[in-house]
């Protein structure tokens, strides 16, 4: 004859009650970590410039070459002796159409200082000349649009997503990488921290 042994309802055995004891702090837990992402998620700022790590940052920017829109060729290497901000984009990219009344202000800025300003120009990949052209009649705003059909600027500067923008110093050497939306006052206060000095 077998011993019965009587387990009150509810109770699996030794390592019931000290799961029951663990679960609201996992939950708990979890709780914290969600609200903690919500946070974040809705202070973030979309518009603010956000700087990247770039094995380029301090070197000579790449000797690249493309198509102007006059089907001339442009050879990022012949710009030395200003400064010149490439960026990034295609005519279908939400964040590169939110950034763009910002562009515009940026080069109005820097026509207006003359011949000290800095050179802007939009590298366009994935997009045709019809696409970008219906974008800036659009939206507006007049400067050199550079056709990187052979992705020689975008696996140059290893560019995956857009919009993305460079600043390139008077000496050929890349001193800024920004990802995502940049700013008129970002671009320009960014500028004029390294004309006066700045790293």
């Amino acid at each position: 004859m077998s011993d019965v042994v009587d387990v009150p309802v509810g109770d699996t055995g030794e390592d019931g009650p000290r799961r029951r004891r663990v679960a609201p702090y996992v939950v708990a837990g979890v709780a914290l970590a969600l609200v903690g992402l919500f946070v974040i998620l809705l202070t973030a700022d979309p518009s603010r410039d956000e700087t990247a790590r770039s094995p380029l940052l301090g070197n000579l920017a790449p000797d690249v070459r493309a198509v102007n829109e006059d089907g001339s060729t442009f050879v990022l290497s012949h710009r030395k002796g200003s400064w010149v901000v490439l960026n990034f984009f295609t005519h279908d990219c939400v964040p590169c159409v939110r950034e763009h009344p910002e562009l515009i202000d940026f080069v109005a800025q820097q026509e207006a200082l003359g011949v000290a300003g800095a050179e802007f120009y939009s590298i366009v990949r994935d997009s045709t000349r019809d696409e970008v052209d219906a974008f800036f009649a659009e939206r507006g705003g007049e400067w050199p649009i550079v056709y990187d059909t052979d992705y020689e600027f975008v696996n140059g500067f290893g560019v995956a997503q857009v919009p993305e923008t460079w600043i390139i110093d008077p000496n050929g050497f890349v001193r800024r990488r920004f990802i995502g939306q940049v700013t008129a006052a970002g671009l320009s206060g960014t500028i004029q921290a390294m004309r006066d000095g700045a790293p």
